[in-house]
Parts: C-alpha cells; structure tokens; sequence
C-alpha cells in the first residue's frame, strides 16, 4: 500500500505517474482510512452529498475528485491537521490536472485518453497481437506506416503528434520504476512488411535491442498455432494497489472495452497463459527474430 511519502507531487511531466495512477493512489489511501475509522460506503457517500457508488468509483479511482469531497472525507475519517491530509489534498487537486497526453488534442481519441493513463499507471502489462507489433514496441517510422496506413509522406501534424505520443508512452519501459511488459505477438507480425523492408528491418533490430531489457519478455506465437488462441487483441494490466482490480482491454478501430470483473479478467489471464505455454520462448524468439533480420540483408 502507498504511503504519504510515495505520492507524486511533481504533475505535468512525462516521467510522473500521471492522473490516472494519482486517483488510483488516493482513491486506494481514502478506502483504507474509511475502513480503518469503520465507516461505510453509504455513511461516507451520504457525508458528502453523494452516494455509495460514488464512493466506489472514487475508491477505484474512475472518476476525478473535488477537493471538497477529499477533505469532508478526511475529517469524517478522523484525519485532523496532518502532513498526510496536506498531501492527500494536494494529491486531490493534481488528480484532476490533464496528463501530458490529454494535451495532444485530436492526435488522442477520447475513448483512448484512459487507457493511456491506465497505462502509466500499471505495473505490468501483458498483451497478444495479431496483425502489429505492440504500440509499445514499435519504431516511430513503423507506427507512421501503420497511422498513414501505408502512405508516411501524406503524414500531417496530427499525425505526427499521434506518433509522438506512442514514442512517449513507451517511457513507462525505461523510468527507474518501469512497468513490466509481456508480449506475445502471432508469426506473422514479424513476416509483414509494414512500411517496406527497411522499416521492417530497423523493427526487427528494435526488438532484439528491446528484449535484452530486464523488464521486457517477447515470445511469439508460431504460425502453425496461431488462430487457437484468441480472436482479437487484447491486453491485461495490473496495478500496484491491491485495491484496483486488473484490467481487460480490448481495442476496437472507434472505440474499446474495458473489463474489470473477475470472472472476465480470469478468462483472459487464461488464455493468455495458454498463449505464453504454446508460444516460443523468449531464447527461441530472439533466434527467430536474428534468423529473419538476417533474411532481410
């Protein structure tokens, strides 16, 4: 559990957590004060004008906060003039500050604004791909192929800034405390030339360069398998908390979905061990991703 001095106070810079991982933070910190001052969800909902599911939502850290409601909250909890009321407030107000993404206009849809703080805000992430490798682990002239679908030079300025967003959300591999990523990607990922050969190429190089990382696993998944597993993209996400739930996302071409009850993330979490057992391992990916970079000479 996070205490005082683990929350951020820094806002607006690449490398802080973000506000999504700041509600996740505070909504987790307001949980464990009601519980422990043996209020319930109704009482404290009630407290501030509002209702137990508001109290949920906020303990989850789905929705923003009013100071207000953090500081009625506090005092309800028995939490006088202290340095962690200072700072549970503080936190309150930078929870509501827009991430460095949010800034970047129509290059991030809104439907995705989330899960790039979700993204942040998670200690490990595992996902499986179908047709790209994931957004996390591709070169910056591979993802303009795939924005552009195939055309770089009609690339415009939100196009680039879409493009400059997905490099910066690859930081959260490289902060002193990175996210864990697993990936498992199907065969033919690797066999597509997306952007042409040299594209393909510098992104084969990228990921033998990437999977040296500690915190960085890529398996991928033979040709001969693929079609068993799953029927679309997925990724799970795990937080720090253990009062935040994992997280299903599925990502469809307007919009996505977001999976958060147990028996739905069990289901995922389940094929994506049946994905990893069935996968190459990450010493044989590697051969194979050296095997086909030397093809492309």
């Amino acid at each position: 559990m996070a205490t005082p001095d683990d929350i951020p106070t820094t806002a607006g810079t690449v490398e802080d957590p973000g506000p999504t991982a700041r509600r996740i933070i505070l909504g987790a910190q307001l949980k464990r004060l009601r519980e422990e001052a043996s209020v319930t969800r109704g009482s404290a909902g009630y407290h501030i004008r509002g209702s137990e599911s508001k109290i949920s939502r906020m303990e989850s850290g789905k929705v923003g906060f009013k100071r207000r409601d953090v500081d009625d909250l506090l005092t309800l909890y028995g939490e006088g003039d202290t340095p962690r009321r200072a700072r549970l407030l503080e936190l309150a107000e930078q929870a509501n500050e827009p991430g460095w993404w949010q800034r970047s206009g129509e290059a991030v849809p809104g439907w995705f604004s989330e899960y790039v703080g979700l993204e942040s805000a998670a200690v490990r992430i595992q996902t499986y791909e179908l047709l790209f490798v994931p957004g996390l682990l591709q070169t910056p002239e591979y993802a303009r192929a795939i924005v552009t679908r195939g055309r770089p030079e009609t690339a415009d300025a939100v196009v680039e800034e879409r493009i400059d967003v997905r490099m910066k959300r690859q930081r959260v591999l490289d902060r002193p405390d990175a996210t864990t990523l697993w990936a498992v990607v199907e065969e033919s990922v690797l066999h597509r030339p997306i952007g042409g050969h040299a594209v393909l190429a510098a992104q084969l190089d990228h990921l033998l360069e990437r999977t040296r990382r500690p915190n960085i696993t890529l398996q991928v998944l033979p040709t001969e398998l693929s079609g068993y597993g799953a029927e679309t993209a997925f990724s799970l996400l795990r937080f720090a908390e253990p009062d935040v739930p994992d997280l299903a996302y599925v990502e469809g071409l307007t919009g996505a979905v977001y999976l958060d009850r147990r028996n739905e993330v069990e289901e995922y979490s389940r094929v994506m061990d049946e994905l990893t057992i069935d996968a190459l391992s990450p010493d044989e990916t590697r051969s194979l991703l050296t095997k086909l970079r030397s093809g492309l000479d």
